[in-house]
């Protein structure tokens, strides 16, 4: 059974289109089937929480141009659910506003905070994590993040280091953070995979409303003056109207710079629930099923011949055969075909002409 308290913030206002030309500003990866499983990355985000908070707490926070694509594929939620930014602003403001909101409606709230575009393979113990630290936040005025255990010297995320010599007393499975660092160089991610205690930061923060919002208040005080002003309008007519008045003043600050780095009570719990951020092409290749020649196919009628440790995205019903690649990318969505190294995928973003 899911807590009644228990409530889900999913961010979804990015607007990349890394996995070009299946993304594209317009249509963000988050709203996009990648895995070729009939769901989105936000359907697939929501559905995992489904044993641990109901519909109705189910929060998404949004760019103004996806909030009809937010209620197509998440008619379960209430409209009044999905909160609209008015103005890019990272994460922290994201954060305070839909915190305040849940606080009006529940001050008694245990917020679990998720990006809407990351896979979780075993969800079984995901849920297991995900439940045995909401009960901690429930129970404590802490802040907790979880801790992927590395797999490879990853320098596209940033890590946690967790002081492991001693659990906290409620829990065994959760540590305090000594720190936060920054995406590192390969040598120094290197470094930090010979080590146990270096975890990478998922962007999945735990805590009470209680807590955050105390946090903001202590941490920052001007953005948390301007959400508290806001109490007497939230739920009303007047909501958005302020929202896109007073939104655009908060400072363009990511919640590890504005809270995380700086609060005392933060823990870590370090998990292995097959996570990954999805970042790239490649990265899909590494999280789906290989063929015994490294390939990836994701559609209906692939066909490879001679071919090795490619990504192959094509999912519209053509028949389509490939020969003689290795290590390429082939993606086609609408009237757009993408072959592609993928040791070149970075440079996808000058051939597509979207915004990253």
């Amino acid at each position: 059974m899911a807590g009644r308290n228990n409530h889900l913030v999913i961010m979804a206002g990015g607007v990349g289109s890394r996995f070009w030309p299946m993304s594209t500003s317009e249509r963000p990866k988050q709203f996009i089937d990648v895995l070729g499983v009939g769901k989105s990355l936000l359907q697939l985000t929501a559905k995992r929480f489904s044993g641990i908070c109901e519909p109705e707490n189910i929060w998404v926070v949004t760019n103004r141009n996806y909030v009809d694509i937010v209620k197509e594929q998440l008619p379960e939620i209430p409209a009044g659910n999905i909160l609209c930014e008015p103005c890019r602003r990272n994460t922290a403001p994201c954060i305070a506003y839909v915190s305040w909101k849940i606080k009006s409606k529940d001050p008694k709230a245990n917020i679990v905070v998720s990006p809407s575009d990351h896979i979780v393979t075993d969800v079984a113990e995901f849920n297991r994590v995900v439940t045995e630290c909401l009960r901690f936040t429930g129970e404590t005025d802490s802040i907790v993040t979880l801790g992927i255990k590395p797999s490879r010297p990853e320098t596209g995320y940033g890590y946690i280091q967790a002081d492991l010599s001693t659990s906290s007393l409620r829990n065994k499975e959760i540590f305090r953070v000594d720190s936060f660092r920054e995406k590192p160089d390969l040598k120094t991610a290197q470094q930090y995979i010979q080590k146990n205690f270096y975890f990478w930061n998922a962007g999945i923060f735990i805590w009470n409303v209680s807590t955050i919002v105390n946090a903001f208040r202590v941490y920052q005080p001007t953005m948390a003056k301007i959400f508290e002003s806001l109490m007497p309008v939230y739920g009303t007519d007047k909501e958005q109207e302020e929202i896109d008045r007073l939104f655009p003043e908060c400072e363009n600050i990511s919640v590890d710079y504005a809270i995380m780095e700086k609060a005392e009570e933060i823990f870590v719990c370090p998990s292995d629930f097959g996570w990954s951020d999805l970042g790239t092409w490649g990265s899909l290749l590494t999280q789906t099923k290989r063929d015994l020649y490294g390939n990836s196919c994701i559609g209906n009628d692939i066909n490879l011949f001679e071919t090795h440790n490619c990504m192959i995205h094509t999912t519209q019903e053509k028949k389509v055969v490939v020969q003689g690649l290795d290590g390429y990318i082939v993606a086609e969505n609408n009237d757009t075909l993408l072959i592609c190294k993928l040791s070149e995928e970075q440079r996808i973003k000058q051939f597509s002409g979207q915004d990253k």
